[in-house]
């Protein structure tokens, strides 16, 4: 989409392509609201920079659209979430069962599901960078969760203006 499209939409058609960037509602708004951009780039740099202050809530209705690694979602990002997991190989079998248990003991470490910028990394770098954040404690873990949020909200936005 051209920038000059995207700054023409009504609000409600912008923020719901916003919205599959990152869904968490304030973002969504502040980022439509700043429009019009003079060029993509501005865009993305004013969502990216927007996404530095998002709350714990904003994180948390963000993080409750996004599927499991491995498995295909639902809602406004589950297209561009199975575009992101292309590297995971469906037919991969023993990977599938290890990402789940993976999942599953990340779940229970954090309370939350393990998110990682998938676009352009393979299964196995999915699995051993789960294993690796595994290690972590429950601070470093949240900071780098919401950085991975962060690449991907601005990963989807450059695809959206690009």
């Amino acid at each position: 989409m051209r920038i000059e499209d995207f700054n023409a939409l009504p609000a409600a058609e912008a923020a719901a392509l916003v919205r599959a960037c990152a869904d968490a509602d304030a973002w969504v708004s502040a980022v439509v609201d700043g429009r019009p951009y003079p060029d993509a780039r501005a865009l993305v740099e004013a969502a990216d920079a927007l996404a530095e202050g998002w709350t714990e809530d904003d994180v948390d209705q963000a993080l409750s659209h996004h599927p499991r690694i491995g498995e295909r979602g639902e809602g406004s990002s589950a297209a561009a979430s199975a575009r992101e997991q292309a590297g995971v190989d469906p037919a991969d079998h023993e990977l599938a069962a290890a990402l789940r248990a993976g999942n599953a003991a990340y779940e229970a470490r954090f309370d939350r599901i393990y998110l990682v910028r998938a676009k352009g990394r393979t299964g196995p770098e999915l699995l051993a960078l789960l294993q690796e954040r595994l290690t972590h404690d429950p601070e470093t873990e949240y900071a780098v969760m919401v950085e991975q949020l962060r690449q991907i909200a601005r990963l989807r936005m450059e695809d959206l203006v690009s």
